[in-house]
C-alpha cells in the first residue's frame, strides 16, 4: 500500500491532492455521492501508482508515503484507506467507522487544528 491519508484530512477534505492525481485514486471526489458525508479522503491502494504527486499538494500534510512511515497512533487509518471503495456502501461505512473510532481514541490530537496536526504528532 503506497500512500496513506491520515487525520489532518479529517473534516478538511481539501481536494488539492485529487486535482494532481494522474490516475484518480483519491476518493471521494467532489462529484461522488460520498463526498458530502465522508469524514476524510482516502487513497485506493490498488489504483495508486505510487507517483507521490499528492504529498506536496496536500495543504495539511495528511499523506504519508508508506505504511511504515505512518505514525503508530495513525495505524487505524491505514485500514480505513485500504477498505474504502467509492460506490460500495458497506466499504464506505466500514472505513468511516474506523475514522470515527480514531477520532474518539485521540481527542488530544483532534483538538489541534488540521494544518498543525502533523507537526503535533511528534508529541504523542
Amino acid at each position: 500500500m503506497p500512500f496513506i491519508i491520515t487525520d489532518p484530512c479529517i473534516d478538511t477534505k481539501d481536494t488539492a491532492c485529487v486535482d494532481v492525481c494522474p490516475v484518480d485514486c483519491i476518493h471521494p471526489r467532489k462529484d461522488e455521492a460520498e463526498f458530502a458525508t465522508a469524514t476524510m479522503l482516502y487513497i485506493h491502494p490498488e489504483e495508486c501508482i505510487d507517483c507521490g504527486a499528492c504529498v506536496p499538494a496536500c495543504p495539511v500534510a495528511a499523506i504519508y508515503e508508506s505504511v511504515d512511515s505512518t505514525p503508530a497512533h495513525q495505524k487505524s487509518l491505514i485500514e480505513a484507506n485500504a477498505i474504502y471503495r467509492a460506490g460500495d456502501a458497506d466499504a464506505v461505512a466500514k472505513a468511516e467507522e474506523l475514522v470515527k473510532a480514531h477520532v474518539a481514541a485521540h481527542p488530544e490530537i483532534m483538538a489541534i487544528a488540521a494544518d498543525e496536526r502533523q507537526a503535533a504528532h511528534a508529541k504523542f
